[in-house]
């Protein structure tokens, strides 16, 4: 269980360079609690309450440095502006992921080097092949 906390604590941290589509974020700016409203207000401004209107508009998942791996991101999660509700729930003032999102927040170097060691860990995991396993068509369903 320590270990699942680990990896499932460090590699969001990846979301510190990318875009994500309105369609991934409206759900949080709009109907969520846990996120600075400011923060929803700008990306309300470009990602439209209606479905299917702005649904490929883009935002940079990291708001602060969008291009640039650092620890931004963990940064603005404790400031309640993660983009992604999945994301903002590694910070949610009880959850057990929180002592870590203050710890990576702090200290880039904390961060870099967690990451490095998940990545490797990562690297190690051996995949199901052939019959005792399966690629998904839609990972949310089983074949």
């Amino acid at each position: 269980m320590r270990e699942l906390l680990f990896l499932t604590s460090t590699f969001p941290g990846s979301h510190t360079i990318g875009l994500a589509r309105c369609t991934s974020f409206r759900g949080h700016i709009y109907n969520d609690t846990d996120i600075d409203a400011s923060f929803a207000m700008k990306r309300q401004a470009n990602c439209p309450s209606e479905s299917g209107s702005g649904d490929n508009n883009l935002a940079p998942l990291d708001l602060q440095s969008p291009t640039v791996f650092d620890n931004y991101y963990y940064k603005n999660l404790v400031r309640f502006k993660g983009l992604l509700h999945s994301d903002q729930q590694l910070y949610n003032v009880s959850d057990s992921t929180d002592s870590r999102v203050r710890a990576y927040s702090s200290s880039t170097d904390t961060f870099f080097s967690d990451f490095v060691s998940g990545m490797i860990k990562m690297g190690d995991i051996k995949p199901l092949t052939g019959s005792n396993g399966e690629i998904r068509k839609d990972c949310r369903k089983l074949n």
